[in-house]
């Protein structure tokens, strides 16, 4: 018996393979990743010769119309995927969001990896949740498993395109991360980087000062690796929050 744990952000698709116990922090028997424009291949290439998984769990931020493409390539397995939808509470987290079902599915996911991954190690802090991708977000966890809230910004990427569109003269850059940029490259570099991390140290200092202890800052996220260097926190890269959570989820039935 097996689990499949999807996950359908804005650019790719990530799959895990899992036996039907794994739990969160488990390594996955199998695992992959697709840009979204390669989707109606899954079945030919990625899926091919997978042996059905017994239980499939999806986190998915693309849209309707990705998700259709994605049980397309499903139909082989004669299954109904479920996808997450945020809600009021699950996995021992209390969602305190405005309208709790408009929550990102992938940040409401990340938080309940992360909560599970702390847990696991034996921290029952508060816990700062943060995936850098295409977009980033920075959601704090609270000693009590409340989700306070969080932000979401542009990642690099975004942020440079629209200094190109919008500034004459400038050009998405391949510089670094300096002290003090004296060329433009990596003064737009730097720049980026330090909108990312500045938001994010912001977040960690104001979780600490309503908890009263320390939150364990959790980095998750395919351009997690370029900020970290300039995050002035302690923090751990988790390549894996949002399986971890899909585990998590999946264990609760």
């Amino acid at each position: 018996m097996s689990f499949l744990a999807i996950d359908i952000g804005n650019t790719r698709l990530k799959w895990a393979l899992y036996a039907h116990d794994a739990a969160p922090g488990s390594a996955p028997l199998q695992h992959g990743a697709v840009f979204l424009e390669n989707i109606d291949r899954l079945a030919e290439e990625d899926w091919r010769g997978l042996a059905a998984p017994d239980r499939v769990l999806g986190s998915n931020v693309a849209g309707d119309a990705v998700r259709r493409r994605v049980e397309e390539q499903m139909e082989h397995w004669d299954l109904t995927p479920r996808w997450v939808v945020p809600s009021a509470e699950a996995a021992g987290i209390r969602n305190g969001y405005d309208h709790p079902t408009r929550l990102g599915a992938d940040r409401w996911v990340a938080v309940i990896g992360a909560h599970a991954h702390a847990r696991k190690r034996g921290f029952d802090g508060p816990v700062l949740t943060v995936m850098v991708g295409t977009a980033v977000t920075v959601d704090a966890l609270s000693s009590d498993g409340q989700f306070l809230g969080g932000l979401i910004l542009p990642g690099h990427g975004i942020m440079l395109r629209a200094l190109e569109g919008g500034t004459a003269g400038l050009r998405v850059p391949t510089g670094e991360v300096r002290s003090f940029p004296t060329n433009t490259s990596d003064a737009l570099t730097t720049g980026g980087t330090f909108a990312i991390t500045g938001a994010i140290e912001r977040m960690h200092r104001l979780l600490r000062q309503r908890e009263g202890r320390e939150p364990l800052l959790l980095m998750t996220g395919g351009a997690g690796w370029k900020v970290a260097p300039a995050l002035d926190v302690a923090h751990e890269l988790v390549e894996g929050l949002i399986f971890d959570g899909l585990l998590a989820l999946q264990a609760r039935g």
